[in-house]
């Protein structure tokens, strides 16, 4: 998908993914790169991802045809467009592939993406430096874990900071871990009743338990990849709101049996599923983990992103090691103890037969595809400081994973969720997301000069 509304000869090709989902014009007409083809003159090119939306090189997604789906496979079809478009320097030629106009052969090409395509905008870069002059790798989630419960310590940080006019904070934070720890004491406790009543109370009452607990994070971690903005923060607004005064009651609704805080959490799914629209049956297909496993039909973006959880990088979101609250290791549990490895694993053959059997080789996956960033010049790294996913990123909340050459560089985004400063301006961006931003666009612009002092370079060799 194509938008060269603002190319000039010679301006630079802004090319992106979709990633995990289907391609749309907005992934063209309304993101921070088509602002910054505007203010460079130039093209923006999105290309779909194997496997989603209508980019399937196989008739199905059954295990046989995703084996096919590997990160260097994925990167030589990004490649592979990029070449195409080298090639299409006259009007002729430029419809073989879609484009509008003609491009000149100088044109540089800069990769730009947030969250998983931030990953593959920095492997582009990595991988193919004489095709892509450099990257804006916003919220990349490059470092794989296994039993990514670091998720959940992001989205702590989060619920502790929550932006609330006139207080907000730790309470918040607190009282949602205690409303898990109380909530796991029934699902736990093998009394039908009691996990029938507190099922019915939520509204969702034909999940097994450990379906029913990963739902329930789902819907609860939502707003932690929303923007927060000088005006707003979607995680006090659909988390926080509900548990500023739960802490330090020691009763409930009356005649309800539950604590303040799990009456807060209560209170907090269901508002959050009247919010989505979501009805039961709805919720009951999202949540039911043993549904059509054996469905290997097209355009299903949630198998073909699990498929890539159980043979790539892992990053299964579990509960920490260590559940309790006051544990040396500082970890604190804000989802079940029901979501362990064993619950998201087990599907994978399921799903995708023996080849999916044994967890993803994480430590593999990181020697290739983390360690090739080292060295890897023109890489604009940028991290949300409340982006649950930030340590994952080679930005992490305990330091660099990687100390970029001079020609990279690594921002931490203060304030921000996940992939911010990608997002299309708006007048009510926090001012460091704006700030990044001019960052980003001086990086580029050295980017495109150096591209274009490298190519005249060449020819006139």
């Amino acid at each position: 998908m194509v938008n060269a509304t603002f190319y000039r000869t010679g301006g630079p090709i802004y090319m992106s993914t979709a990633g995990e989902t289907p391609l749309t014009r907005n992934d063209v007409d309304n993101t921070y790169a088509t602002e910054l083809a505007a203010a460079t003159g130039g093209m923006v090119v999105s290309v779909e991802h194997r496997f989603y939306g209508q980019s399937n090189p196989l008739p199905d997604l059954s295990g046989n045809s995703l084996k096919y789906l590997t990160v260097d496979n994925v990167l030589e079809d990004f490649a592979s467009v990029v070449r195409a478009i080298k090639a299409n320097e006259t009007a002729t030629n430029s419809t073989v592939i879609g484009l509008p106009v003609p491009v000149a052969p100088e044109s540089p090409v800069i990769f730009v993406g947030g969250s998983y395509p931030g990953a593959v905008a920095a492997w582009m870069r990595a991988k193919y430096p004489n095709l892509v002059a450099g990257a804006w790798s916003s919220a990349a989630a490059v470092y794989g874990w296994l039993e990514n419960y670091q998720f959940d310590q992001g989205f702590g940080r989060h619920l502790k900071t929550a932006m609330v006019v006139g207080g907000g904070g730790s309470e918040c934070a607190e009282c949602f871990a205690q409303a898990v720890a109380d909530l796991d004491q029934i699902l736990l406790s093998g009394n039908a009743a009691r996990i029938a009543a507190v099922q019915e109370r939520l509204g969702i009452p034909l999940l097994g338990t450990s379906d029913l607990a990963n739902l329930l994070t789902v819907l609860a971690t939502i707003g932690a990849l929303q923007p927060v903005t000088r005006v707003s923060d979607p995680v006090y607004s659909t988390v926080c709101v509900y548990f500023e005064k739960g802490l330090n009651q020691t009763t409930g609704t009356k005649g309800s049996g539950y604590s303040a805080c799990l009456n807060s959490y209560i209170a907090m799914i269901n508002g959050l599923v009247a919010q989505s629209g979501l009805t039961p049956p709805m919720l009951v297909a999202l949540g039911n983990s043993s549904l059509a496993v054996d469905n290997t039909a097209l355009n299903q973006p949630q198998r073909v992103w699990y498929y890539q959880m159980c043979t790539w990088f892992g990053m299964w979101q579990v509960a920490p090691p260590l559940m309790s609250n006051s544990s040396s290791s500082g970890l604190v549990g804000y989802r079940s103890q029901l979501l362990d490895l064993d619950y998201f694993q087990s599907s994978c053959p399921k799903k995708f037969g023996a080849q999916a059997k044994d967890p993803a080789d994480v430590n593999s996956f990181n020697a290739k595809w983390f360690e090739v960033l080292r060295n890897t010049s023109n890489v604009f790294y940028t991290s949300g400081s409340l982006d649950p996913w930030r340590d994952s990123t080679v930005d992490t909340s305990w330091g660099n994973l990687v100390d970029p050459p001079g020609a990279s560089m690594v921002l931490t985004i203060d304030g921000a969720t996940h992939a911010q400063d990608l997002q299309p301006s708006r007048s009510t961006d926090l001012l460091s997301v704006k700030q990044a931003r001019m960052l980003g666009k001086r990086l580029v612009k050295q980017w495109i000069r150096g591209a274009r002092r490298d190519s005249r370079h060449r020819y006139n060799c």
